[in-house]
C-alpha cells in the first residue's frame, strides 16, 4: 500500500547547515528536529531525505564521508526515538546537468521505486528554493522552513511555498492538520 510520505532536505532543516559537512562529529541536530520526525513516524508517515551534497563532486570530501554523516544522522535520531525510510543525496556540481540535483526530481522518483511512495500525496520540507522548486516539479505541497537559509531564500524567492514554518516542528504541525 502507498502511504504518505514527507521529503526532508537534510541540511538546514533537519541539522544545522555548517557548509560541507564532511566530519559526522560536527553534526548538530535542529531543536526539534528530531521530536518532529518521531511525531511523522508515529502517524505512519514515511519520512525521507533528500539532499544536494555537491561537496562529493567539489572533492571537498568522499562519498565516504557523505556515508558517515547520514550514519551519524541516523544515529542522533534514533537516539530520541525517530527513524528515517530513506536518504537519497546528489553528489554532482550544480552544473553537471544530473537528473537528481535538486530542484530535479531524480532523487524523488528512485525514492517512489524503492518505497513504494505515491508522489502526489507527499509534500517536500526545506530550507532553500531548490526544495520549493523540487516541490513544485512535482506537483506536491512546499513548506519552507525558517532555519538554515529559509529567511534569506523567503526574501529572494520566485516560488512561493504552500507553507512558511519557524521549523521542522512547526512545519510537521501544519503537515499533520492537512489530512
Amino acid at each position: 500500500m502507498k502511504t504518505l510520505t514527507v521529503f526532508l532536505d537534510r541540511d538546514g532543516t533537519i541539522n544545522i547547515d555548517t557548509g560541507y559537512l564532511a566530519d559526522p562529529a560536527q553534526l548538530c541536530l535542529i531543536d526539534g528536529a528530531a521530536g518532529a520526525i518521531r511525531r511523522l513516524n508515529e502517524a505512519g508517515i514515511k519520512v525521507i531525505v533528500v539532499s544536494n551534497q555537491s561537496g562529493v563532486g567539489r572533492g571537498f570530501f568522499t562519498y565516504a564521508d557523505a556515508m558517515a554523516v547520514n550514519e551519524r544522522l541516523v544515529e542522533l535520531l534514533a537516539a530520541s526515538g525517530a527513524r528515517l525510510d530513506g536518504i537519497y543525496y546528489c553528489p554532482h556540481l550544480p552544473d553537471d546537468g544530473c537528473r537528481c540535483r535538486k530542484p530535479a526530481t531524480g532523487l524523488v522518483m528512485d525514492a517512489a521505486r524503492e518505497h513504494a511512495i505515491e508522489i502526489k500525496r507527499s509534500c517536500m520540507v526545506g530550507d532553500k528554493a531548490s526544495d520549493i522548486r523540487l516541490a513544485r516539479n512535482l506537483g506536491i505541497k512546499a513548506i519552507l522552513v525558517l532555519t538554515g537559509n529559509g529567511r534569506e531564500e523567503l526574501k529572494k524567492s520566485t516560488s512561493a511555498p504552500d507553507y512558511v514554518a519557524n521549523d521542522l516542528a512547526d512545519a510537521v504541525q501544519w503537515i499533520l492538520t492537512q489530512g
